[in-house]
């Protein structure tokens, strides 16, 4: 059975925060809440809890988990950048994206695009995660929680709680959320490309008619 702590969406309990993370080290799986849906997450190198997330959501080994990284000195450990990438980057994180980048050598191999060797990163605009994260000290690995047949991610929390309760080992209640997912801008050519509309504005990222 999932523990479940209920956390304050703008000053999250320290204790509680703590505590997930404490559930995180130890290879468990959270539902916590993001700037757009509900995410599950783990540890960077634990392979059972990817798996255990691929088993939940049905994914094959062909779908490409994303980084949560606390600020863009992190997310540029994990990420080949030049300064007119992180430019761009600072206008827009922290917010509702995620961006394709290349890989660095710091990403598992089995974390990438096995053909163009990408990652999906972002950095979320919210208390609960940047809370995590700093105490954490490490990107979460995370995946949107949608599960097999639905349209839209969870976002509520009393939901995941009946539909995911013995699947999950933490699930942060911080209020619903959006039930939408973030938008998907891929940069690995430099220019940018939208792969999926999701929470945040996208019309600076279309080409130019």
């Amino acid at each position: 059975m999932s523990q479940y702590f209920s956390i304050h969406k703008i000053n999250p309990q320290p204790r509680l925060i703590h505590e997930a993370v404490k559930i995180i080290n130890a290879g468990g799986i959270i539902a916590y809440p993001t700037d757009s849906s509900y995410a599950l997450g783990c540890e960077i190198g634990n392979k059972e809890a990817m798996q255990r997330i691929r088993q939940i959501r049905k994914l094959d080994n062909a779908h490409n988990f994303t980084l949560i990284c606390k600020d863009l000195s992190e997310l540029s450990l994990y990420a080949k950048i030049d300064n007119a990438i992180y430019r761009l980057l600072k206008r827009f994180t922290p917010g509702p994206y995620t961006f394709i980048l290349k890989a660095s050598r710091e990403v598992p191999r089995r974390l990438q695009n096995p053909k163009r060797k990408t990652i999906g990163l972002r950095i979320p605009k919210d208390a609960v995660v940047s809370a995590l994260l700093e105490h954490f000290g490490q990107p979460l690995m995370s995946s949107t929680l949608l599960l097999p047949d639905d349209d839209y991610p969870l976002n509520d929390p009393v939901d995941i709680r009946e539909r995911l309760e013995n699947q999950v080992d933490l699930i942060i209640d911080a209020g619903p959320c959006d039930a939408k997912p973030t938008s998907v801008i891929d940069l690995v050519d430099r220019t940018p490309r939208i792969l999926r509309h999701g929470k945040g504005d996208t019309k600076v990222f279309e080409p130019v008619a």
